[in-house]
């Protein structure tokens, strides 16, 4: 029962966070949009979560650029759902941690030459795309997340920043 309580705390942290800086500070008046949000940093809590799809041959796939390679081999449904994973990727790297970014991009890496931003954008554009029920009242999102992307990646900075002056707080009570 404790870590359900746990998990609602988080939510509940996530979501007095992400409103608090996408509607107050950035005028960001959108609850499906902020819904979103919370929705998928609760679902990239778990690590498998960031790399759930996996390649024709049961690899996980664990670079952008295999999930975009992977998304033009599909169709419809599972199309959509890449697309709208990367660009959740995308954002998630690039607003909440944007120095692992430098690592995800060594030379080495065969990310070394995607651009984040721009491959998100793309792929909430392309996951956009798929307008008709079940996905048509999520396709609005995807849209604005596509057209908003730096918006959303910079309101996700500032989010993490609220993050690690609440953390920062719990490891030094004496300054609160």
């Amino acid at each position: 029962m404790r870590i359900v309580r746990d998990i609602n705390a988080l939510q509940n942290l996530f979501a007095a966070t992400t409103e608090q800086t996408f509607q107050a500070e950035l005028g960001v008046v959108n609850p499906r949009f902020t819904d979103y949000l919370v929705d998928m940093l609760m679902r990239f809590l778990r690590y498998d979560a960031l790399h759930k799809f996996r390649s024709s041959t049961g690899q996980r796939l664990l670079e952008l650029s295999d999930m975009l390679e992977e998304a033009a081999e599909r169709t419809d449904s599972p199309r959509r759902e890449i697309y709208r994973h990367i660009g959740d990727y995308a954002l998630f790297w690039s607003g909440l941690y944007p120095e692992a970014l430098k690592q995800k991009q060594k030379a080495h890496r065969r990310d070394h030459l995607i651009d984040y931003f721009q491959q998100g954008k793309r792929s909430y554009y392309l996951a956009s795309t798929y307008d008709v029920e079940p996905y048509q009242e999520e396709a609005t999102v995807l849209r604005f997340l596509s057209e908003e992307f730096e918006l959303c990646t910079y309101g996700l900075q500032q989010v993490r920043r609220e993050w690690d002056k609440l953390l920062e707080q719990t490891d030094h009570p004496e300054h609160n």
